[in-house]
């Protein structure tokens, strides 16, 4: 009798001898058949049964619910074993929002669900949700009384939270939680063995500015060779004490000692090997690494043999033959991009350049698909990160099949790749946020209403209620869990590829040259797009390049640092300038820079086209003198920007100038007056300049205006802005929803945030962005009070000679530098450069002037036809008259 006949006898006698059987023991009773034998048949068939008690319409009891828990739990363990790692954690969702509902305790959810959940989002990149999850279980822990085992899972979590930490570069935390632990709690041989496996790690990640590499590898090795002293005689352990010799094999390889690092992995494996029903993907894993070190080594066809070896444990149709699997094998899991990418490297360094873009293609395709599960917006950063760093790779390859064949196809492949990394996750959001349903907007506002509840809250440090934060988070996973629900019905659109003709149509019209930055971590690339066509270009980001750029922007920090030292600033401006690459003015008067990284930072009408030995600001040699320059955050938005031109701009004014207290802005009142005199609007001043005033009124006017205080955060806190009765974080004006032509921000660093690669500065100006704002004026620094209302006076001035917003930018610094009465001091490129403009440059025109032009033509192409049919002058200029007339 085969497995299959054998599986359906069991449930076809397991069905009549539960019949008449209550719901729920004939689910306990199904659970323990399938567990005596899983498969991934049997997984249907108790899926089956769970729909059967689902679809009967008798009310469920609280007994029959709590069988379902335990169903889905034992369901996602297996599904995890058979590598359906994100079915797993459907089912493992689904037990914890049935037990959360019911307020169950009498089951341990945190050994059997909430563990492994946690482990699972590491796994494939959710690390908010991985995050959430560990903290919830911690927090069950430490408030329950007697909670069985309690200690054991206190190790586990802060075990797992540092594996969170170690993923998303939160190395510090990391290490700090690793230590303390391993200092303060009394703690058993292996765990302590464990904990240091996780310090070694971490080790190597973090400390490089302050250690000779040497030294960091020494500290790692040492700590994973004390990892093994605790371990090695602990047969419960075998697969940590595998670990450990896998981590040393990794630190041989990563300094070169390459025999050592193979007896490692040897050891390693045959202690691997020792441990029955091993989960294939860790299989693939070990498989992974020792095809990482024979690449490292050189020895490619040996480390395509292991990657093989890997893809045949992965995929069951694999075919070895092709080497590289078919795009529709594919399914959402890390280690078979891992292993992809160094197929594709292989390929790289084999010069066979074609193959290689095709494996990088079949990861960005997993990438795809693990970012479409994802809720949380730093998850997704983190996968948008391992995204771009394998797009500089691919950056490469282009650039060198286009000097091989001078195909123009590949710059702009490789520009088409560059713009899906940059500033992905804001475009994303406002694509998708046009077609959401309203109950799919109201749920992502309560979602972003929780998380910063809980940035609030943590914001009180040691003084932050504990429980306020768990109860935001438990809310926040209700939120989420409802959100993936209708994802996964209609999940997020791919952005698709940018409309190159109309990229250059677009540029022609505003007779502008666009300079494209992508910041990688070996080369900067910068993409120059004129004339219809696409330049790439690159420099490495050696320790000469960046430092001069970062030593040009270092004169921006305070108000003296350019006028104590103005040969410096002109000799790194100019260094700064000759090193971008910036086109000479020729035939475009406008310049459209897309920075990246670092250049998120720069003023770039600031650097120096020509060195000139004067100290009179105003005669210096700027880019400002050779274009009109506005910003964006990329090729895509650019394109897709416009003025919204309502009918007649009018202006809400926010201005609480904070009188008689620490923080009064005395000039602010002086641009109050400016604006207002020469634009209708609301202005809300003082006590009325409140966020709830401000959030009622931003939707009926064109042009907001905030003059204020704002700040870009730190390390801890997130950049912030600041109205008469409270500071509000940039992410939570992402609820705001509103589509202003203009969005003014005129306070202290409203462009600076934590940066992350691709995305940008998490900044003010980035909250207005995520809120539907496509065009602002925001800055780059701490701006000085009054020089900032003579620059925004001139700029309105512009605006109210119906100069476009991007003209009158440039326009208010060029009339900044001509003032003479403003003192040579504050000249200085400090007090002027800091506002920088995102958006479009100028309005297009409406459609319906087009129609209008349409039917004016047909009706005098139809009059040119009556006239020489009858030759009626009189007829003609009569038409002619009313046409004119009515014009």
């Amino acid at each position: 009798m085969n497995l299959h006949r054998l599986y359906s006898f069991i449930f076809f006698f397991l069905s009549l001898t539960i019949f008449g059987q209550n719901q729920e023991d004939k689910i306990y009773n199904a659970v323990d058949v399938f567990v005596a034998h899983p498969s991934a048949k049997a997984l249907q068939n108790i899926e089956n049964i769970e729909n059967d008690f689902w679809r009967n319409p008798k009310p469920k009891t609280k007994d029959e619910l709590l069988a379902i828990v335990v169903l889905n739990c034992n369901k996602a363990y297996y599904e995890n074993q058979f590598g359906q790692t994100q079915k797993a954690i459907s089912s493992y969702e689904k037990a914890w929002q049935i037990y959360q509902k019911n307020k169950f305790s009498n089951y341990d959810i945190i050994e059997f669900c909430l563990k492994p959940l946690g482990n699972l989002y590491t796994v494939l990149g959710d690390y908010d949700n991985a995050e959430n999850t560990i903290k919830q279980y911690f927090f069950i822990v430490n408030t329950s009384k007697n909670y069985p085992d309690a200690q054991r899972q206190k190790f586990a979590a802060i075990l797992n939270l540092s594996n969170v930490y170690q993923n998303t570069g939160r190395v510090i935390e990391a290490i700090e939680l690793l230590e303390n632990t391993l200092k303060t709690e009394k703690l058993s041989n292996s765990e302590k063995g464990i904990l240091l496996n996780n310090l070694g790690n971490n080790y190597l990640l973090g400390f490089k500015g302050d250690l000779m590499t040497q030294e960091l590898y020494k500290k790692a090795e040492n700590t994973f060779k004390l990892a093994v002293t605790y371990l090695e005689n602990d047969k419960n352990h075998i697969e940590n004490l595998s670990n450990s010799y896998r981590n040393l094999a990794n630190v041989c390889r990563q300094t070169h000692r390459f025999k050592i690092a193979d007896s490692y992995l040897e050891k390693a494996t045959e202690l691997f090997l020792e441990i029955p029903n091993q989960q294939q993907r860790k299989i693939a894993k070990l498989y992974y690494e020792k095809a990482l070190l024979l690449f490292d080594e050189k020895k490619y066809a040996e480390s395509t043999k292991q990657t093989a070896k890997a893809f045949k444990i992965l995929i069951p149709n694999y075919v070895a033959k092709n080497i590289l699997p078919a795009e529709n094998e594919l399914y959402a899991e890390t280690v078979l991009m891992d292993i992809l990418d160094l197929q594709a490297a292989i390929f790289a360094n084999q010069n066979q350049l074609k193959k290689a873009l095709e494996g990088y293609k079949l990861s960005f395709h997993i990438e795809n698909l693990l970012m479409s599960g994802l809720v949380y917006e730093n998850s997704k950063i983190i996968s948008q990160i391992r995204a771009r760093n394998r797009t500089e790779k691919c950056l490469l390859i282009y650039d060198q099949l286009f000097k091989k064949e001078n195909k123009i196809e590949y710059l702009e492949e490789a520009f088409q790749l560059a713009e899906k990394t940059k500033s992905g996750i804001l475009k994303s959001h406002l694509s998708n946020i046009k077609m959401a349903s309203a109950e799919e907007k109201q749920l992502l506002k309560e979602f972003q209403n929780a998380n910063n509840s809980i940035l609030k809250e943590q914001q009180k440090g040691n003084s932050a209620n504990i429980s306020a934060i768990n109860s935001a988070i438990k809310k926040q996973n209700k939120l989420m869990l409802s959100l993936k629900k209708i994802q996964s019905e209609n999940p997020n659109s791919i952005p698709e590829n940018l409309d190159l003709k109309a990229l250059f149509s677009k540029l022609e019209k505003d007779n502008a040259t666009m300079v494209y930055y992508f910041m990688g971590a070996e080369h900067l690339y910068y993409f120059t797009v004129q004339n219809n066509q696409i330049s790439l270009n690159h420099f490495d980001v050696t320790d000469n390049a960046i430092p001069r750029i970062l030593k040009f922007i270092d004169y921006f920090r305070t108000a003296d640092a350019i006028t104590n030292d103005i040969a410096g600033y002109n000799y790194y401006g100019k260094s700064a300038y000759d090193l971008l690459k910036l086109p000479s003015k020729v035939n475009y008067k406008n310049l459209i820079i897309v920075p990246d990284g670092i250049l998120n930072f720069m003023p770039f009408e600031a650097l120096i086209t020509q060195i000139s030995n004067t100290t009179n600001f105003s005669k210096m040699h700027y880019l400002l003198n050779d274009f009109k320059i506005a910003y964006n955050t990329s090729a895509n938005i650019y394109l897709n920007s416009k003025l919204v031109s309502k009918s007649e701009k009018t202006v809400l004014g926010i201005f609480p100038v904070f009188e008689k207290t620490a923080f009064e802005l005395s000039y602010s009142k002086k641009e109050l007056e400016a604006i207002r005199s020469n634009f209708k609007g609301k202005y809300l001043e003082n006590s009325d300049a409140t966020f709830s005033n401000f959030k009622n009124n931003a939707p009926n006017y064109s042009i907001l205006h905030l003059s204020t205080h704002a700040s870009s955060g730190d390390i801890e806190t997130p950049a912030n802005i600041k109205f008469y009765d409270q500071e509000i974080l940039y992410s939570e004006l992402y609820n705001l929803h509103i589509n202003p032509d203009l969005v003014v921000l005129s306070a202290c660093e409203t462009g600076i945030g934590k940066l992350y690669k691709a995305e940008g500065a998490m900044s003010v100006a980035r909250g207005f962005q995520f809120a539907g704002a496509q065009n602002l004026l925001f800055s780059l620094w701490k701006v000085n009070d009054f020089t900032t209302s003579v620059f925004m006076t001139d700029f309105y001035k512009n605006i109210k000679n119906d100069v476009s917003y991007f003209e009158a930018n440039s326009n208010a610094k060029l009339e900044y530098l001509k003032d003479k009465s403003i003192p040579n001091a504050k000249k200085s490129p400090y007090y002027w450069s800091s506002f920088v403009y995102y958006g479009s440059l100028s309005a297009e025109e409406k459609s319906e002037n087009y129609i209008y032009y349409i039917v004016s033509l047909l009706a005098v192409i139809g009059l040119f036809l009556i006239f020489n049919r009858t030759k009626k002058w009189k007829i003609f200029t009569n038409t002619s008259k009313k046409r004119i007339t009515r014009k």
